[in-house]
Formats: C-alpha cells, structure tokens, sequence
C-alpha cells in the first residue's frame, strides 16, 4: 500500500506543476531539430529489480537511498541503457529515483552515467522530464532531448545544456567600494 501511495503522490505532484516552474527551454525550433525530434528514440525508464542495472543503479545512488532509508523512505528505483556512442562499451545507464520525498515540484530528477573502460561516470544529473536519444552528435556522442525543446550535447566529458542563458537587459556596472572605516577603540 505505501509504494501506491507514493506513486499517487508523485503522479499527483507531477500534475499541478505549472508550466513556469518545469526545466524546459522554448526556443525557435528548426526544420532539421523537429526532423531530430521526430526520429528520437525516447528512454523508458522501468523497475528492473535484481538485474544487474538496477544493482549498478543502486550502488551509483547508494548515498541517496541511504538518506532516503534514514527517513523511513523506500525509492522505487527507475532505470534504462542505451548506447550514446558507436564505441560498444560506451554504454549509459539512466536512472530515477521516485519517491514523495526526492521528487519536486518539477517531477522526479533523472542522473546519466556512462560505463567506459570499466567504471561509471556520472554525466548528466538531475534533469527533469522525458529523455530521448537523438541521431545528431557532438563529439562522437548522441544529443539527448530533455521534454521537447531542450537539447544536450557532448563536450567531451559530460553533456551540457546546449541553449545558453540570455544576456542580462542591462549589463552590470562595477561599482567602486568606499573605504571601509576604522573603528577605534578606546
């Protein structure tokens, strides 16, 4: 009864959200980027217990779920692979862990480790929304789409958000400090 309950408050917290609080990007779409979209392969997160990613999972969140466990918190724990690169041992190992108590107001977070030369490495944490692999690469590694406008690319050693911040409307002036005062004491 308790995961029902968890999963219905999740659900729940994911269906009040306002738009203006989700990590989502809307930007000018483009004839190639609706084209990438359309040929996205979308990754389905799923229980798998016992399975040797749920172990890795598991083992790579140990800190979450032990802190988790201290509040009398049981995650369902959430995972997926795909490859991002053409290098079969460059496999990624998505993860989520869904509980009232870790998930948001923007829903539950999903982290992205990639398995290279034996070991993992986290390489995108904690997003928000839907996750689909793209057909486009950067730097020999596929695009993720995070919902449906927010594209991250590789750079090398992790994936960044590839729309920039915009520029502030007035850019800041320095302002020259006044000398502090000495307080005397006497």
């Amino acid at each position: 009864m308790r995961f029902g309950l968890a999963v219905t408050s999740i659900a729940v917290m994911g269906l009040i959200v306002p738009p203006s609080l989700a990590r989502t990007h809307h930007g000018t779409t483009t004839k190639a980027q609706t084209k990438d979209t359309l040929s996205a392969k979308p990754v389905v997160l799923t229980a798998q217990p016992g399975t040797n990613l749920d172990q890795v999972a598991r083992q790579l969140n140990a800190a979450d779920l032990a802190d988790a466990a201290k509040h009398n918190d049981n995650p369902v724990v959430l995972v997926a692979s795909a490859p991002l690169s053409s290098d079969q041992g460059d496999m990624a190992l998505f993860v989520q862990l869904q509980s009232a108590r870790l998930c948001g107001s923007a829903g539950c977070s999903t982290s992205v480790y990639l398995r290279h030369k034996g070991g993992w490495k986290l390489v995108l944490d904690s997003v928000s929304g839907a996750i689909s692999v793209l057909p486009t690469r950067h730097n020999n590694m596929h695009d993720l789409q995070i919902d449906k406008n927010d594209r991250w690319t590789w750079n090398g050693s992790s994936y960044q958000d590839s729309i920039t911040a915009p520029p502030s409307a007035t850019p800041h002036k320095k302002v020259a400090e006044k000398p502090k005062k000495k307080l005397l004491r006497g």
